[in-house]
C-alpha cells in the first residue's frame, strides 16, 4: 500500500509538471507579450536626466510634499532646481535634489533626497499645477 501511494504521488506530480510546461507557461508568455500591459501616452521615458516644464512641476510638488511631511516645527529651504530629474514615461518622474532642514534648536542640515512622483490625469495636462492630481509614489533621504 505504501509503495502504491508513492507511485501515484509521483505520477500526479509528473502530470502537473507536464501541464504547467505544455499549457500554463506558453499561455503566460502570450499574455506577457500582448498589449494587455501596454500603456500609451504622449510622455515617453528618457534614460538621460532631463529638465522641462513637467520635471520642474514634479520638483515643485515633491517639495510641497516634503514641507507637509516635515511639519511646521522645522524650516525647510530648497534649491532653485532639482539636481537631476528623469522621466519614466506615462507622466512618472524621479527627482533628486537637496533640501536644508533646520529645527528651532538645531542647526540646518543639508539632505539629499529622491522623490518618485506621477501625474495621475494622463495626457490631460490642464491640471498639472494642482497638487491633488499628483501622487508621490516614494520618497527617500529625508529623516
Amino acid at each position: 500500500m505504501n509503495k502504491k501511494k508513492i507511485v501515484i504521488f509521483g505520477a500526479c506530480l509528473a502530470v502537473l509538471l507536464a501541464l504547467q510546461i505544455k499549457f500554463i507557461q506558453p499561455l503566460l508568455f502570450k499574455v506577457a507579450a500582448s498589449d494587455l500591459f501596454l500603456v500609451e501616452s504622449k510622455d515617453e521615458a528618457n534614460a538621460m536626466a532631463i529638465s522641462n516644464d513637467m520635471t520642474a512641476l514634479a520638483y515643485g510638488h515633491c517639495n510641497n510634499y516634503i514641507k507637509n511631511e516635515v511639519g511646521e516645527d522645522k524650516s525647510v529651504s530648497f534649491t532653485g532646481q532639482a539636481t537631476n530629474a528623469w522621466s519614466l514615461g506615462n507622466y512618472e518622474y524621479i527627482v533628486n535634489a537637496d533640501v536644508e532642514i533646520s529645527g528651532k534648536d538645531s542647526p540646518g542640515a543639508i539632505q539629499h533626497y529622491v522623490c518618485r512622483i506621477q501625474y495621475s490625469e494622463g495626457d490631460d495636462l490642464s491640471g498639472v499645477s494642482n497638487f491633488d492630481n499628483w501622487n508621490v509614489v516614494g520618497l527617500t533621504g529625508i529623516e
